[in-house]
């Protein structure tokens, strides 16, 4: 079995959400987290705040991030057991973040060594 990195990312990260909709939010996420962990195929995750953010260019420059010329952010990811992309993606389109006009969940295999480049 493979482990698949879900990426959330949010068209709009700027747009802040009313402490009730967090709330909602979470608990669905939870929820839908629980939903994976219960079938034992939940590896980790964590949330990815935007305003603690920094970007390390190649000459060493480091400036604010992520990216202030864009608006999309990456809200977080969890990484998930699968038998297959296929399975991952079925898990991914659970997920409340596609609630979101815009929103998107990106599926990546996790290389471990296999030559997956």
């Amino acid at each position: 079995m493979d482990e698949y990195l879900l990426i959330f990312r949010h068209e709009d990260g700027s747009k802040v959400a009313s402490p009730e909709q967090m709330q909602v939010w979470m608990k669905q996420t939870m929820d839908w987290i629980g939903g994976i962990a219960a079938q034992n195929k939940f590896v980790g995750g964590n949330g990815l705040p935007h305003d603690h953010a920094r970007v390390v260019h190649h000459n060493n420059l480091v400036t604010n991030g992520p990216f202030g010329d864009i608006k999309e952010t990456l809200g977080g990811y969890i990484i998930v057991k699968a038998e297959s992309i296929d399975e991952a993606v079925e898990f991914a389109k659970g997920c409340p973040v596609l609630q979101g006009e815009g929103n998107t969940v990106e599926v990546r295999k996790v290389a471990k060594g296999d030559g997956v480049h």
